[in-house]
């Protein structure tokens, strides 16, 4: 009798085994049979196609013997970040996209469709490279977009590489695409976000004006400036990037003021291009006391910024305060709109933005041949020496409606060092038209 006990209970137990190894394959199986089924070759799969930017150029195709990217290296080298890779080394690449959106695979015959697609991005390969060749060797993101359509007409980082030289070295965060999978201290561009805060909550914020002698004490702690401002309007603050006048409209409109109006506009949120993610912000959302406030409506202190947030804030600003999502891929589907920014608002920092540009930025000589540009520097303070060059705007021009952002790690002067990409870029999106 114990043996007959015995063996029914090696046989429940080996019954068990059975099952959990079936109910594991299955799940498995459902996890990783595309992977499987596609082992030697994903390019073998059956399915095939190409990925083109807006004017039909090739930025990668593959079939059932091949996998390649665009002939011209310089294109494959600036369009990297956008393209991404077969072995999805980037993250953020439109190819690992475009793979599983077509390469669909039957988990019930085990078997992926053999078909061929082709997808246009709106991306223009022509106007990426020249933003790429503008950026020299420095490290960085160049972003621009369509704010009346949401096309995303240029995403490009630095450094990049070129996926078919196998032999080269790549560069250290060559894999990173900073338009979206990093964010950086951003200096007085986060003063057009503490601008509109300041409209919004400050009903005489207008008609105040704001003295700066090159230094303002908050609570025992000075605030540098980097001139001396003298008395001026809120819309003179501004154009003179003045640190004084915004450490104390920072402390007029509050830190809770602050900190509703960085999440309403998005720079605490993660957001999506056609599914592809970005990272967050940082604002200091725990009680900081004055002097750290200030600092903070300046754009130092613990802010960060990531620069498709801040792209799609000066969209916004751009369309009357209306964003229509930014979108890689081309779509025959309206594109999704938003209200970001109150359009009085957005009206306003509209004019003090074209102000900055004729006050003091030079136009005829620093962006010859633009018109109607309306932008804000950075020049971001890293407490080491170096400083991150900011240049974020939009051409207020209906027939080139674009909007734009260029960030250079620890490049230096905004105006002196982002300003020239920023020109670069416009002038060539110019004479496409």
């Amino acid at each position: 009798m114990k043996k007959i006990t015995r063996r029914a209970l090696s046989v429940l137990l080996l019954a068990a085994a059975i099952l959990f190894g079936i109910t594991l394959f299955v799940l498995r199986y459902v996890d990783d049979g595309k992977a499987w089924a596609t082992y030697f070759s994903r390019a073998n799969s059956g399915s095939g196609g190409e990925m083109t930017d807006r004017n039909g150029v090739v930025l990668a195709t593959f079939s059932g013997t091949d996998n390649t990217y665009a002939q011209d290296e310089s294109t494959r080298i600036a369009c990297y970040h956008i393209t991404g890779d077969f072995w999805d080394r980037t993250g953020t690449g439109a190819l690992s996209v475009f793979w599983k959106s077509i390469d669909d695979y039957n988990v019930f015959t085990g078997t992926t469709r053999s078909e061929t697609h082709t997808m246009r991005l709106n991306i223009d390969s022509a106007l990426c490279r020249t933003a790429y060749e503008a950026m020299g060797d420095r490290k960085g993101a160049v972003m621009m977009m369509n704010y009346k359509t949401g096309e995303m007409l240029v995403m490009v980082s630095a450094p990049s590489l070129d996926p078919l030289d196998a032999e080269a070295e790549i560069p250290d965060g060559a894999f990173i695409n900073r338009c979206l999978s990093a964010s950086y201290v951003p200096g007085s561009v986060f003063k057009l976000v503490t601008s509109a805060a300041a409209i919004e909550t400050v009903p005489d914020m207008n008609t105040r004006s704001f003295y700066c002698e090159g230094l303002y004490t908050v609570a025992g702690v000075d605030i540098k400036c980097t001139g001396e401002h003298y008395t001026q309007t809120f819309e003179q603050a501004l154009a003179n990037s003045c640190n004084c006048a915004f450490a104390q409209i920072a402390v007029k409109v509050g830190q809770q003021n602050m900190i509703d109006h960085v999440r309403a506009y998005g720079f605490l949120d993660g957001h999506t291009l056609d599914g592809i993610p970005s990272v967050a912000g940082s604002y200091p959302l725990d009680f900081v006391g004055d002097p750290e406030l200030a600092w903070s409506g300046i754009g130092q202190s613990t802010d960060l910024v990531n620069p498709y947030a801040l792209l799609r804030f000066v969209a916004a600003v751009a369309n009357d305060g209306l964003l229509c999502e930014p979108r890689l891929i081309v779509s025959e589907e309206a594109p999704l709109t938003s209200r970001l920014i109150s359009p009085t608002t957005a009206q306003q920092l509209k004019q003090m933005m074209s102000y900055n540009v004729t006050a003091h930025y030079e136009p005829e000589t620093n962006f010859p041949g633009i018109r109607y540009l309306c932008a804000k520097t950075g020049t971001a303070e890293l407490g080491d020496g170096t400083s991150h060059a900011w240049f974020a705007g939009f051409l207020d021009d209906e027939t080139h409606p674009y909007a734009f952002v260029v960030l250079l790690e620890q490049a230096g002067g905004g105006l002196s060092q982002a300003g020239p990409v920023a020109n670069a870029l416009l002038n060539a999106a110019l004479r496409q038209k």
